[in-house]
């Protein structure tokens, strides 16, 4: 085993890793200018709560300070030595951690897969909004199925987030990381909540996983415009807010087994959370 390897395997090397991230971040946070879109997305988030956050790795670094203090959360992050820097990381930005990792087939009996599906569900059941990275490695920005699964057996929505900063280092990995740098514009972009029916079938989760990574590419995408100047914040429309509120509705009638006839797929781009 080379040096760097055994140096990355020490339990007090990632520990001051982990301590140097989260303060690097903070540091991030608190020079940048941060503009939200919607500019009230707390107000649908709060009135929703616990959510599912969902995010694509890479450009995952800042989601802790979107969450505001009063709120409880968790985040699922792997069991590899880089996980247990991000994990110390998390746990110094006030987040709890939630140890283990899926895989796109949604098989979740391999690195503490099961243990930790129940984790959430039971951390969400809680009132503790879970945070979780939709992409599986090492597949970038492609939703796995794990995190519709979650919403379908947790009756909670996802909601996609996204933050991006003009300045910036993009790197070549196979998450297409971004180190976000400080004293720079940026952008906290919420996507449309999906909320996943209890009733949907095998056959329709593809459906769903799919209607998670468009809104999440969508929601990426507009980060990157606001950070950059290209586009400006805008509140959701009364007719967004009336849909996901049907698309909630019909998900908590599926639950109940007040509805009958469904097929389990979205019914409109807007029913499934999207804009």
């Amino acid at each position: 085993m080379s040096f760097l390897k055994r140096l990355g395997r020490s339990a007090r090397i990632r520990s001051a890793a982990g301590s140097f991230l989260a303060g690097y971040l903070k540091l991030v946070w608190n020079t940048g200018r941060f503009a939200f879109d919607p500019p009230n997305l707390y107000d649908y988030a709060d009135a929703n709560l616990p959510v599912i956050f969902a995010m694509w790795h890479g450009q995952h670094f800042l989601t802790p300070f979107v969450r505001k203090p009063e709120i409880e959360a968790a985040v699922l992050i792997s069991r590899s030595a880089d996980g247990e820097m991000n994990a110390i990381a998390a746990e110094k930005l006030g987040i709890r951690t939630i140890r283990g990792s899926g895989d796109h087939r949604g098989q979740f009996a391999r690195k503490g897969g099961v243990g930790a599906f129940f984790e959430m569900l039971e951390t969400l059941k809680a009132g503790t909004t879970v945070a979780v990275t939709a992409d599986v490695p090492k597949v970038a920005r492609k939703a796995g199925l794990g995190i519709v699964m979650l919403a379908k057996h947790s009756g909670r929505p996802i909601l996609p987030i996204a933050i991006a900063t003009a300045r910036r280092i993009d790197l070549k990995s196979w998450d297409k990381a971004s180190i976000n740098l400080p004293l720079s514009r940026g952008a906290v972009v919420a996507g449309k909540p999906i909320w996943v029916p209890a009733d949907v079938d095998d056959a329709a989760l593809e459906t769903w996983r799919q209607a998670v990574e468009d809104e999440m590419n969508r929601a990426t995408a507009r980060a990157y415009e606001i950070a950059e100047g290209r586009a400006a914040p805008v509140l959701w429309s009364e007719a967004d807010v009336a849909a996901l509120v049907d698309a909630r509705d019909r998900s908590d009638a599926s639950r109940q087994g007040a509805e009958t006839g469904s097929t389990g797929r979205p019914q409109s781009r807007a029913g499934a959370g999207h804009g």
